[in-house]
């Protein structure tokens, strides 16, 4: 072998070896320069750099290198790679300024009408936001691929311009299943629930394009935001034939999130004991102990609690939030107490403004205002909105009507925030209760006063 090809692979190797270290990177980097061997293919190894280099952490040190070589006696002739490398270093230090000049410079070298550096150029001013320079580009394209236009799509999704992106969709010449999948999620996102089931069915029943895992993943936040038990049957059903549900465990897990949130806590369970134990995860665990939360099964939920901790996996905050609301409403409340300090000393655990409104809610709810207020006084000023522990033990007061301590947690909440009508008529219907109806009807002129906002009751039938 000569040489230069021992030089050659050598530095290829050590480049694929070490691309996702910066520090290694950048010492091959500073031995190539040392080196200076010009017999060897330079440009092949240059590109191999930039290209890691824009991929890796320090995206700028691609654009760095590139002003060095354009600048050295004998400057590179670049080549199509080069610019698509440089394109995405701009993208990912979201710097349109320093893409525009790439623009120019492979606009000057001939590639205004390669359609790899055009459809990088397009992503890049899409994910710096510039999204009519995009737009530009890709009307200027005299070619155009698959990947261009999903580009686009998925660009103008990620800005929140869902029409634009039907409209692009609407007119594309052929579509795969990413088209489909990218604006399938891009409703999901603008919770326009019922337009991604819309074209979830139009995709796979009437066009017959098979969905992937990834378009599983992007349909079941619908699925559970509208509560379709038969959407989540259909999935499930083309999961198992496909074999898609033992492939990826995510599918597995939105399955029994779905089927939790659709209702059918039985399904939930049936989904969670066909993953295989070497497959189970946190994610698995954690969201059928919601499940059992969300539907009032308490004793279940402690229950695969145990287990998960008997299989030797640790949870989490959102782990010990679920169980935590599953002691409250079924009112295991010196479980729930042990669960919160497991989670505090045990794990070592700060818990959130949401750990503490569930323990003051499940002691609410039992009527141990007292200790509810204790807690509710020990909260940390600065972990969240601490606004909302006392608007839970407000209605903890108004459920046992406790005047007393019902006109302390309303002293606390006016001292954080006024503007929140349920406050003001929460404590005007404590005060009734009472048979105070001059201080019930001061609460609510009060209300009337502060010009405080009541939320409209609404209904998802």
């Amino acid at each position: 072998m000569s040489r230069a090809k021992y030089y050659y692979r050598h530095f290829l190797s050590l480049l694929h070896k070490h691309q996702n270290c910066i520090h290694a990177l950048r010492q091959i980097h500073s031995h190539f320069l040392v080196l200076n061997i010009d017999h060897i293919p330079a440009l092949a190894l240059w590109n191999s750099i930039l290209k890691h280099y824009s991929l890796g952490p320090s995206p700028q040190d691609a654009i760095f290198l590139f002003n060095y070589l354009r600048t050295k006696p004998n400057p590179i002739s670049f080549d199509s790679f080069t610019y698509s490398y440089l394109i995405k270093a701009c993208a990912n230090t979201k710097r349109p300024d320093p893409g525009n000049q790439i623009h120019c410079l492979s606009t000057k070298a001939g590639f205004h009408d390669h359609v790899h550096v055009q459809t990088a150029l397009v992503n890049m001013y899409l994910d710096c936001g510039r999204l009519v320079y995009a737009n530009k580009v890709f009307d200027e394209m005299p070619e155009r691929n698959l990947v261009t236009w999903n580009v686009l799509i998925t660009g103008f999704i990620k800005w929140g311009e869902i029409k634009f992106a039907r409209a692009v969709f609407d007119v594309m010449p052929e579509r795969n299943v990413v088209s489909w999948t990218g604006l399938i999620d891009g409703y999901t996102r603008m919770n326009l629930f019922r337009e991604a089931l819309s074209l979830f069915r139009e995709m796979f029943v009437y066009k017959d394009i098979k969905p992937t895992e990834v378009t599983l993943l992007a349909i079941f936040p619908s699925i559970w935001n509208i509560g379709c038990l038969e959407f989540c049957q259909m999935v499930h059903a083309y999961g198992e034939k496909t074999g898609l549900n033992k492939m990826d465990v995510r599918v597995k897990n939105c399955l029994v999130d779905a089927y939790s949130k659709s209702g059918c806590i039985e399904s939930a369970r049936r989904a969670f004991l066909e993953i295989d134990d070497s497959s189970r995860n946190l994610v698995s665990w954690t969201s059928i102990i919601s499940g059992f939360a969300m539907h009032g099964m308490a004793i279940e939920a402690s229950e695969f609690y145990a287990r998960m901790e008997s299989k030797g996996v640790r949870p989490n905050a959102i782990t010990f939030l679920s169980v935590l609301n599953a002691c409250s409403h079924g009112g295991l409340v010196d479980e729930g107490i042990g669960y919160f300090e497991k989670m505090v000393d045990g794990c070592g655990i700060k818990p959130g403004i949401k750990h503490y409104g569930a323990l003051i809610d499940m002691l609410g709810r039992a009527g141990r205002l007292e200790e509810a207020e204790r807690i509710a006084l020990g909260v940390p000023g600065n972990i969240g909105d601490s606004v909302v522990v006392w608007r839970t033990l407000l209605g903890a007061c108004s459920l046992y009507g406790d005047v007393e301590l019902g006109e302390r947690v309303t002293r606390r909440i006016m001292e954080m925030e006024r503007e929140y009508g349920g406050d003001y008529v929460l404590m005007s219907n404590i005060l009734c209760g009472a048979g105070r109806f001059e201080d019930s009807e001061r609460a609510r002129r009060m209300m009337d006063e502060m010009k405080a906002c009541k939320v409209p009751g609404v209904t998802l039938v």
